[in-house]
């Protein structure tokens, strides 16, 4: 039994847009490729090679991984054809699109939160409550916009805190320190100093992708944003937002065996950078290292760079976000704050948890 033609779509962040229509034979896990056609407005040089990359996967089975079908493609390819703005995991990722494993920004209607000031270990608990309900499918991919409530050091999950932090540098800033769950760097806050948010998304939505791919898809929205608001921002990987005139933000990432990702970002407004480094242990020597005895010759934050407030900033955020995907108001419900207070006595605010890394 032949099956109907199926679409699936993947914009490559920075890149262009593959487009794969796909037939199938069979049915179930049996199912494979009967016929690919991609499409886009990428460069292909030369242009036969088309006819090729169609050709590798036909017989390759429907359930076959983002890598297996890549590996197909880069094979039939070789070396001599140019890929310009797309790549062979990109045609994987459409194509799998197309069977309806993997997901598009558009397959989903995102709920927006826009919080009130949390205490640091509240804002931990919700990250983790809210990844792992839309994991158990209890929620729909959500973005939340957070508010700080105290001074705070956020360090990454699997830093030291005695190599991160001043303990005098901390009581003189006047710093609560608490851990989040996933890994990167120590992050200085200050409430109107900085903007927060994260994502909260199905797996399906990055899969096939790395985990340097997917950090680049997730905020390719924000880059956007940027962009309207005058910055001329760009990824640089790992995990960083920077302009020509310095850092914006860092990301970090977590995914769950629940079958959900959250991604959360961390941008200056604003920076007090003698409190800062007053604070940081790393930060002093990562300015060292860099040959530079000022943080903000390294970090420029949004204030400076744009003339705006900060809610004017976060305003052009959610239009933009609103502009390219689907969206409606959110909230966070009594039961999963009621289990985010759980994790704050349990977890977050325990020594065992602030310690795992002495």
């Amino acid at each position: 039994m032949v099956a109907a033609s199926s679409h699936g779509e993947y914009k490559v962040p920075g890149g262009k847009l593959v487009v794969a229509d796909v037939t199938l034979d069979g049915e179930g896990d049996g199912a494979t490729l009967s016929g690919v056609a991609i499409s886009g407005d990428f460069f292909l040089e030369p242009d036969e090679a088309l006819d090729t990359i169609n050709g590798a996967l036909v017989g390759v089975p429907a359930s076959a991984s983002v890598a297996s079908m890549a590996a197909a493609v880069a094979a039939a390819v070789g070396d001599d054809v140019a890929m310009v703005g797309f790549s062979p995991e990109a045609v994987a990722i459409a194509v799998r699109r197309a069977l309806g494993h993997s997901t598009s920004w558009g397959d989903h209607t995102f709920e927006v939160i826009r919080g009130e000031a949390e205490v640091p270990f509240m804002q931990m608990a919700l990250d983790e409550v809210l990844a792992q309900s839309v994991g158990a499918g209890t929620r729909g991919p959500t973005l939340r916009f957070w508010e700080w409530e105290r001074t705070t050091v956020v360090i990454g999950s699997f830093q030291s805190m005695r190599n991160e932090i001043d303990p005098e540098g901390a009581g003189r800033q006047g710093v609560t320190v608490t851990r989040r769950v996933s890994g990167g760097g120590a992050m200085f806050i200050q409430p109107g100093n900085t903007i927060t948010y994260s994502l909260y998304v199905p797996a399906s939505l990055v899969d096939g992708l790395s985990f340097e791919q997917s950090y680049a898809f997730l905020d390719d929205w924000v880059l956007g944003a940027l962009r309207d608001l005058g910055i001329s921002a760009t990824y640089v990987p790992l995990n960083d937002i920077t302009s020509p005139a310095g850092k914006i933000a860092g990301a970090a990432q977590k995914r769950y065996a629940s079958g959900a990702v959250l991604h959360h970002v961390t941008m200056a407004y604003d920076i007090d950078a003698d409190a800062m480094l007053d604070v940081l242990r790393i930060g002093r020597e990562k300015l060292s290292d860099k040959g530079t005895r000022s943080a903000n010759k390294r970090v420029d934050p949004l204030r400076s760079q744009t003339g705006l407030p900060r809610a004017e900033i976060i305003d052009a955020f959610l239009a933009h976000f609103a502009s390219r995907y689907d969206t409606r108001a959110g909230d966070i419900t009594p039961a999963e704050r009621a289990e985010a207070e759980r994790l704050v006595e349990q977890k977050f605010a325990t020594p065992q948890w602030l310690n795992r890394v002495p």
